[in-house]
């Protein structure tokens, strides 16, 4: 393992130094995310907060001897339901799959062999898996990701958040957002969920599905014809800094010990 060093932005530091610690064995972090709606208490770009997840990944990394340096996230995630959002950005899944692998290929030219991925955007998930597919295909190198939103979800109610605020516009990102970028955040803007009107004449059961005799059907939806004003959750009033601090530490332990792990086996 290689010594802890203060200072993890690669974009920060000055090039011997990046090249040095790559040479030396430190691990490389992509944060990922979106641009999107998360209600309107919510900043959109939630890839500000894995780029600060990553930032407290590698520094609890560094603390136990094991080097990271974290690279400008990607901001956009991959279209699913989130295509004609004001201001919102999306990329095909081949477009996505194409940037994660390019950008881990120029990684791995130059010699680096711990990659974590820190995924932020659920339609983004199957082009990160894609890509760290080819990835082994190509390089015979096991990247590892992290899907935040999904590993923070299942600790949802465990860390003690309310059933009411978990959903699209609610938790996990809200209490996060609230925890580590308070100053975006609007909480006064909170609210519960508006009714949602059927699509074909069916009840809509969640993202991408319709309730049909029992049974959830799939057909293309967008983000307003289920979680109007970007709300899917009951209410995400109960969200809190509190709750996201509970979220991120458990973030950051994962990825510390992940960071720690490619380093002792790599």
């Amino acid at each position: 393992m290689t010594a802890p060093v203060q200072g993890f932005r690669i974009a920060e530091r000055a090039a011997p130094e990046v090249a040095g610690r790559l040479a030396a064995g430190a691990a490389v972090l992509l944060p990922m995310g979106s641009l999107e709606t998360h209600g309107p208490q919510a900043p959109m770009g939630d890839y500000l907060l894995a780029e600060a997840i990553a930032d407290r990944i590698a520094a609890a990394a560094a603390a136990q001897g094991a080097d990271a340096l974290v690279l400008p996230a990607i901001p956009f995630g991959g279209a699913d339901y989130f295509s004609f959002v004001p201001g919102g950005i999306v990329l095909s899944p081949a477009t996505l799959q194409a940037v994660v692998e390019e950008t881990c290929d120029n990684l791995v030219r130059t010699g680096v062999r711990r990659i974590l991925i820190l995924n932020g955007h659920a339609g983004s998930i199957a082009p990160v898996e894609a890509a760290t597919r080819a990835l082994r295909r190509r390089h015979e190198l096991l990247v590892p990701a992290m899907h935040l939103w999904r590993i923070a979800g299942a600790l949802h109610a465990e860390l003690g958040g309310s059933p009411a605020s978990f959903g699209h516009g609610g938790d996990p990102v809200w209490s996060v957002a609230l925890h580590l970028r308070p100053d975006l955040c609007r909480p006064e803007a909170a609210r519960e969920r508006q009714p949602v009107p059927p699509v074909l004449g069916l009840p809509v059961a969640n993202f991408g599905t319709l309730r049909v005799a029992g049974v959830e059907v799939s057909v293309p939806m967008e983000v307003e014809e289920v979680a109007p004003g970007g709300v899917a959750c009951a209410d995400s009033r109960p969200g809190s800094a509190e709750h996201g601090a509970r979220i991120v530490a458990r973030l950051v332990e994962a990825g510390a010990t992940m960071v720690a792990q490619l380093h002792a086996i790599a």
